[in-house]
This record gives structure tokens, C-alpha cells and sequence, in this order.
């Protein structure tokens, strides 16, 4: 068997993992989710959560993936775990395959609205409908998605982009890639927060974000937070069990584990401390802003009352592609690894049986909220299918089962003997962690799957 790869320097170990879990998790869902879960008391339920869950979890994935230096299914079988067990890897690759789907759409929508930022046309009529830039961004937003075209071709170039990466390989390819695209993106966040930290409602915007409401806090913001957390972190979705297997033997899995929850929850905090002054700024708070609305119509209405339009919208829309295109090559690397080890291709063959259909399930998802809307799956067009069944049921479940294997039936001493592997872990931590994985993490990944069902 062909050495398996690995990356070249902990920078890039540490920027290509950062880059796998910092994406439109952080950047487009982190704010909808804090505007609508009642603002810092959401935001500390959050970091508890990534505190308190996320790394033991990441830290189950991780082990899995380095003492099984394979894909996601592989993995489970090379450590010794029985057949029923390779299903939770099956799980994650076919969650992750079709977020993929949908999230390249997304990732085309970023790439547009950074050329429109770039040559103006996003702002092109906005001078004439100042009294209404809602309206005006609103009709924009519609006429894009709708279109049978535009969005196709912007996909498309986010696929083409994705292949040329993940054909280069894991070194010369996704690190290589990580080591600019990471710093780039932290670069223009501080340029962001300086920025919005200067406008004139600041105080109140970082007050919604940083002052906390405790009567605020509910079962179901409890419930939302650990979703995102789980969400942002990539957890469930094979990324970084497949990240891990490219990890030297001597990496120290809880500093990993530990750098890039962090990194990844900054990231999140950066965005709030962009988004919040800005919009108490410009008046534009209220219930609207969620999700899509948030990103693509809110902030350009910021953008259009700023001087200097355009190189501010450019820069945020950079930034969202970089996220988008982090996002879409780690999810893509799942399946690209696990075609590759199971069929014995050459990567390049396995970059295009995993990515080719792309471009038709990907303009399906486009059509579907277009010219396809009027086709309905469990009252949902095809795009909020997949967004609904992988992220909200696919997901959980596979986080819920790996953490039961992990914790309850992994071989004797496989979870301890990763995490203290060169003197990673002292051993009085590790009983902590153990319970996490074991106990806290089911739990409350049973009690997020309940909540959804019973809704």
C-alpha cells in the first residue's frame, strides 16, 4: 500500500483544519442565529458549547481518523470496529456529498455578489430607490436566484475552481490553498471590525452582541446553540475524520483540537463584532434579518450608505468566497477520499467521479428555486430538502452514533492511547473528556433530534 499523505508543516495542518470548519457556518449562519436567540445570551451558550462538546467530539473524529488513515467508512474498519459501525462513516459521506450539492450553490451566489460588488452592477440602481434599499436589494436577490442561468454559471466556476484544487492534492492543493485563503480571511475581519467599530451606533450594536439577557435563555436557545456549535465546527460531516487520517502520528491531537475550536469560535466572534454595530447603526434590526436576508440583502443596504460602496462590498463578498470556497473543498475532500481508498483510483479519477455530477444535482438545486419550485419533496423544493434532511437529520445522527462508538465500543484503550500519544493529554483530563464523549455530548445531541421531530 502507497504511504498515505500527510500534511507538510503544522501551519498547514493547523490553517487546511481551521479551513475545513470556518466557512458559511460562521460567516452567514453564526449572526442569523445570534439576531434571532436573544443576541450575547445565545452567544454564551455557544462558547459553552464549543468548550464543553465540541472539542471532545472533535477529539473523537480526530482519533478516528489518525489511527485509521483512511476515509471516513475506512476509518471505523482500520481501528477494529465491527461492519454495523462502518455505516456511521457511510452516513457522514452521504450527508456530506449532499450538502455539497446545495452548498455549491451557495458558493456560486457568493461569487456573483462579489463580481457584482467589483463592477458596481449590485449598486447600479440603488440611487434611485434610496428611500426603499430594501426593496431594492430584496428584487435583486430574487431576480438572481430565480434566474436559469447566472446561477449555473457561478456554480459552475466554484466547481471548476474545487477540482482544480482537490486534483492538486492534500499538500500542494488544500494546504497550499488554506496557507493563503486563512490569513486573507482574518485579514479583511480586522479591517471589517475596525471599520464597523467606527460607525455611529457601535455601542449599541456591541451591546446586543456582548451584554447578556440571561431571561433570554431557553431550552430551545440552549437547543440552537449546540446546533451551531456541532454545525460550525463540521462535526458529523467526515471532514475531520478524513483531515485527521492526513495528520503525522506524532501531531498532538488536543493542541489541534484545541487551536482550531478556538480559531473557528473567533472567527465567529469577529463576524458579530462586524455585523451588529452595523446594522444598529443603519437601523436596519428587526425580524428580516436571518439567514440569506442577512448576508445578501442587509449588508448591502450598510454597503450602499457607506462612502465608499464598492471596495467595501467587495471585501465582504471576498471574504464570504474565501469561506465558501474552504467550505466546499473540505466537504468535497470526504468524498473524494473515500472513492479514492475504496476503489483504489488515482486521485485525479476520483476528483471527477465525485465532482462531475456536480454540475447536474447542483443545477437542480438552483432550478428549484426557480423554474423547479413547483417539484416538492415532504412540502420542501429540492434545495430545502437537502438543507433540511442532511443538516438537521443526518448530521446529529451521525454525531450521536459516533460518539456512542467512541465512548462505549471503541478497542480498550484506543480513545486514551490517541489523546496521550507523545505526551498530548495528562491523564487526569482524560476521564473529563471520556464523559463528554460518553454521556453529555448523547445526550444533548438526543435531545436537539427529539426537539426537531416534535416540532
Amino acid at each position: 500500500m502507497a504511504k498515505k499523505t500527510q500534511f507538510a508543516s503544522k501551519i498547514g495542518l493547523v490553517a487546511a483544519t481551521v479551513g475545513s470548519a470556518v466557512g458559511l457556518g460562521n460567516v452567514w449562519r453564526f449572526p442569523a442565529e445570534v439576531q434571532a436567540n436573544g443576541g450575547a445570551a445565545f452567544l454564551i451558550i455557544y462558547i459553552a458549547c464549543v468548550l464543553v462538546l465540541g472539542i471532545p467530539v472533535m477529539l473523537g473524529e480526530f482519533a478516528l481518523g489518525r489511527a485509521g488513515r483512511s476515509d471516513a467508512a475506512g476509518a471505523f474498519k482500520n481501528v477494529g470496529a465491527r461492519r454495523p459501525w462502518w455505516g456511521v462513516g457511510i452516513l457522514a459521506i452521504l450527508a456530506s456529498y449532499l450538502i455539497l450539492c446545495f452548498y455549491m450553490v451557495v458558493a456560486g451566489w457568493t461569487f456573483e455578489y462579489l463580481w457584482q460588488s467589483v463592477s458596481g452592477g449590485l449598486f447600479d440602481t440603488a440611487g434611485e430607490t434610496a428611500g426603499n434599499l430594501n426593496s431594492h436589494f430584496n428584487l435583486k436577490m430574487q431576480a438572481f436566484v430565480a434566474d436559469s442561468v447566472n446561477p449555473l454559471v457561478n456554480t459552475y466556476v466554484m466547481i471548476i475552481i474545487n477540482i482544480g484544487v482537490l486534483i492538486a492534492g492534500v499538500q500542494k492543493g488544500i494546504e497550499r490553498l488554506s496557507n493563503v485563503l486563512m490569513p486573507l480571511l482574518f485579514a479583511i475581519l480586522i479591517v471589517f471590525i475596525c471599520v464597523s467599530l467606527t460607525l455611529p451606533k457601535a455601542a449599541d450594536g456591541l451591546a446586543f452582541f456582548l451584554n447578556p439577557d440571561f431571561s433570554k435563555i431557553t431550552p430551545g436557545v440552549v437547543l440552537n446553540a449546540m446546533g451551531q456549535a456541532f454545525f460550525s465546527l463540521s462535526l458529523g460531516m467526515g471532514i475531520l475524520i478524513t483531515y485527521a487520517s492526513y495528520f503525522p502520528k506524532k501531531t498532538n491531537l488536543v493542541r489541534t483540537a484545541v487551536t482550531v475550536s478556538l480559531l473557528d469560535l473567533l472567527v465567529a466572534v469577529m463576524m458579530g463584532l462586524i455585523i451588529f454595530p452595523a446594522v444598529m447603526s443603519y437601523g436596519l434590526t428587526g425580524e428580516g434579518l436571518q439567514g440569506a436576508t442577512l448576508v445578501f440583502i442587509t449588508l448591502p443596504e450598510v454597503f450602499a450608505q457607506m462612502p465608499g460602496t464598492q471596495i467595501w462590498s467587495a471585501l465582504f463578498f471576498l471574504l464570504l468566497t474565501v469561506a465558501a470556497l474552504t467550505s466546499t473543498i473540505s466537504i468535497a475532500e470526504v468524498s473524494v477520499a473515500f472513492v479514492r481508498d475504496r476503489f483504489a483510483m488515482p486521485r485525479w479519477k476520483a476528483c471527477m467521479v465525485v465532482l462531475l455530477p456536480l454540475f447536474l444535482l447542483s443545477a437542480i438545486c438552483s432550478l428549484s428555486l426557480g423554474e423547479l419550485n413547483h417539484i416538492r419533496i415532504a412540502g420542501y423544493n429540492i434545495f430545502d430538502f437537502l438543507d433540511n434532511t442532511a443538516t438537521n437529520i443526518m448530521l446529529p445522527i451521525g454525531s450521536l452514533l459516533l460518539c456512542i462508538y467512541v465512548g462505549w465500543f471503541a478497542p480498550k484503550g484506543f480513545f486514551k492511547g490517541q489523546l496521550i500519544n507523545n505526551g498530548a493529554l495528562r491523564m487526569r483530563i482524560y476521564p473529563a473528556i471520556l464523559f463528554a464523549v460518553r454521556w453529555i455530548a448523547p445526550v444533548m445531541i438526543a435531545m436537539v433530534l427529539i426537539s426537531y421531530f416534535v416540532k
